[in-house]
């Protein structure tokens, strides 16, 4: 089931938002995440989060910042099950278009957005870690 985030939420989104990015991105000092979880955590609390939970609990959320996508995060073990895809479908049916930065060492997720019809607008780099990244954008009418 996907609900909006409720206020009790937040620091198990945040816990998964830290465990994601350590795991996702072992190219970047794991200092760097942790330096930023109580702004993270705080953001989360005013962000438009919505939250993939079954029968085990959270799983999995995506956070909005109106159009721009600021990450799809799924538990580690809960990966390539679809619920990042679930995630995306629901925020593609409240929103014309997307955008969002994702790093190009991260190969999977690049992946997976070129899949979901995300195309690189731009290239850059990112000023808080140094890392190359794209700019990726979605619109309804890719599809």
């Amino acid at each position: 089931m996907i609900r909006r985030r409720r206020k009790k939420d937040i620091n198990e989104v945040a816990d998964i938002w830290l465990c994601v990015n350590l795991e996702a991105h072992g190219f970047i000092p794991a200092r760097y995440w942790r330096d930023h979880f109580e702004a993270v955590k705080e953001m989360l609390g005013q962000a438009e989060v919505y939250i993939f939970e079954d029968e085990d609990g959270v799983s999995g959320f995506i956070g909005l910042d109106d159009d721009y996508l600021a990450g799809i995060f799924v538990r580690n073990g809960m990966r390539s099950s679809g619920i990042g895809k679930q995630l995306l479908d629901h925020v593609k049916g409240i929103r014309h278009e997307l955008y969002l930065h994702v790093y190009q060492k991260n190969e999977r997720a690049v992946q997976f957005y070129r899949r979901e019809k995300f195309v690189v607008r731009s290239e850059g780099v990112d000023e808080g870690t140094g890392e190359k990244e794209y700019t990726m954008m979605w619109r309804k009418d890719y599809e």
